[in-house]
């Protein structure tokens, strides 16, 4: 948990301390500190004593996360190759929670 803090909060200081050059990228910013702040709230406050089942109630909100930044870059970025990551990654990513999920079910989380 501490490094997804201290990832986050990092993370948000490098978008915050970036100076717009237009109104795109400010909305751009705006959409990745939005996807960070949720991706932070979401995460589970408490850590489970089984190692997996945390691992894995932690990676759902990080895939989420993962997810919400690449629609971000599909709606304001303009590199192909980083516009091809992003469709991929949302793709795998969901299946990655669902599967996630699938799992949390089945310990009966």
């Amino acid at each position: 948990m501490l490094r997804t803090t201290i990832f986050s909060a990092l993370a948000m200081t490098m978008i915050a301390l970036a100076t717009p050059a237009n109104a795109q990228q400010s909305a751009a910013s705006k959409g990745y500190m939005d996807a960070m702040s949720k991706m932070q709230a979401d995460m589970p406050k408490d850590h489970n004593s089984d190692l997996d089942v945390g691992f894995a109630q932690m990676m759902i909100p990080h895939h989420q996360g993962a997810i919400d930044m690449a629609k971000v870059e599909l709606q304001y970025g303009k590199d192909p190759m980083l516009r091809a990551m992003a469709e991929k990654m949302i793709k795998d990513q969901e299946k990655e929670i669902a599967d996630l999920e699938k799992w949390l079910k089945g310990k009966g989380k």
